[in-house]
């Protein structure tokens, strides 16, 4: 029996660049989708350039973010462009765009065109703040962590407001845009509607800040920051061991006991200062010491192996190479028409019936733009005139 990927029939045209638009689209051709991807003659997406390092010419970042794509050259500013990529939506399942507001309409390819040409279509646009005035804002993570409050909590407490190491907010914001979509496909499918959808980087921030951004509702005051620690359970953040760190999480008062057990010093749980979680919270101060000296007696690796036979949450902190290696299979390779054999981060998710697409190499520039325009039916001697011209631009 054949197995399809579970989006195997759908067909994704993304006018987005940067990260959260082709997070978003990278999830959904790793499901099946067939994804085409837009970009400028001459320069494509600007996470080409986003260097070093570098792979074969092309940058790390864009290669992190579109694998299992299309890529087609099309410059939008010339009326032919326009007109070849309206072609394109009018047959896709799915466009995504984040142009800064009003730009799509000013090309003609905002969702009223779209659908006007597509009924069925689910248009979907990513933006920085939403309808939130003035709607122009252009909308980057770094900005939207400090908009959100995000950075306001992250950092030690006598630091200075940190971002996030890497950009979580577009992260979260392609999550949601995806989840999304595919909700509006299966409504599509049972009623043949399509949809327009808008997801925000500042909203995708505020819900991605869950319970810090209920504590702050729920008491009316701004969250401290805590480090590496967390504000509502004791302990909850890394020890520094006699060669590394190790983080522990005794989320409740039972994995206490045993991680007080583990540490050879039990009396710790059954005293009133540190019996409950309320009252380690309270009395995190005398806790933590007791705790630092104990686990700086031993390696790593060994409290590790030892929290883990107790069934106490805990890891080593590793560097991003160390713990890919480690937590081997994580990457899958491909080959690329450039850089060669070429290590991606893996696809999140694995389905027990359904498969996934088969990782293929993040495109070069306008790779598959001949391949994409032939299938709408314009021939070859067109194809060539427009390149001539430079409409479009395609690669071998």
């Amino acid at each position: 029996m054949t197995v399809t990927p579970a989006l195997g029939d759908v067909r994704v045209v993304d006018l987005s660049r940067v990260l959260a638009g082709p997070y978003c689209t990278m999830m959904l051709a790793d499901l099946g989708a067939d994804v085409v991807k837009i970009e400028r003659p001459g320069e494509g997406d600007e996470t080409r350039t986003w260097g070093p390092p570098y792979a074969g010419g092309e940058a790390a970042y864009f290669l992190a973010v579109n694998r299992s794509k299309r890529s087609v050259a099309v410059d939008l500013k010339q009326p032919d462009g326009r007109a070849l990529v309206l072609e394109l939506c009018a047959r896709a399942d799915v466009v995504l765009e984040n142009f800064r507001p009003g730009a799509a309409a000013r090309l003609g390819l905002d969702s009223a065109a779209v659908r006007e040409r597509n009924p069925g279509v689910v248009y979907c646009s990513i933006s920085g703040f939403g309808r939130r005035e003035p709607r122009d804002r252009p909308g980057y993570d770094f900005v939207v962590q400090a908009e959100s409050g995000l950075m306001a909590i992250t950092g030690e407490p006598d630091g200075p407001p940190t971002k996030v190491g890497v950009a979580l907010v577009d992260v979260v914001t392609g999550l949601h845009a995806a989840l999304a979509i595919v909700a509006a496909l299966r409504r599509r499918d049972a009623t043949g509607v399509g949809e327009r959808i808008e997801v925000s980087l500042l909203d995708s921030a505020f819900s991605a800040l869950v319970n810090v951004a209920q504590n702050a509702l729920v008491t009316g005051e701004e969250p401290a920051r805590y480090g590496n620690a967390h504000p509502s359970i004791v302990p909850y953040q890394p020890f520094l061991a006699a060669d590394g760190w190790v983080a522990v999480a005794a989320a409740n008062d039972g994995l206490f006991v045993r991680l007080c057990d583990t540490l050879g010093r039990p009396e710790l749980a059954a005293d009133e200062r540190f019996a409950t979680n309320a009252a380690r919270v309270r009395n995190r101060e005398e806790l933590l010491p007791l705790l630092e000296d104990v686990f700086a007696t031993r390696s790593a690796e060994h409290w590790v192996t030892a929290l883990d036979a107790a069934a106490v949450p805990a890891g080593k902190i590793r560097g991003v190479l160390e713990a890919l290696r480690a937590a081997a299979p994580a990457t899958v390779r491909v080959q690329h028409p450039a850089a060669g054999d070429l290590e991606l981060v893996a696809p999140p998710f694995a389905f027990e019936s359904a498969s996934l697409r088969p990782a293929a190499p993040p495109p070069l520039l306008g790779r598959h733009t001949r391949e994409v325009l032939s299938e709408l039916g314009i021939e070859a001697a067109r194809i060539a005139e427009l390149e001539k011209r430079g409409v479009i631009q395609s690669s071998p």
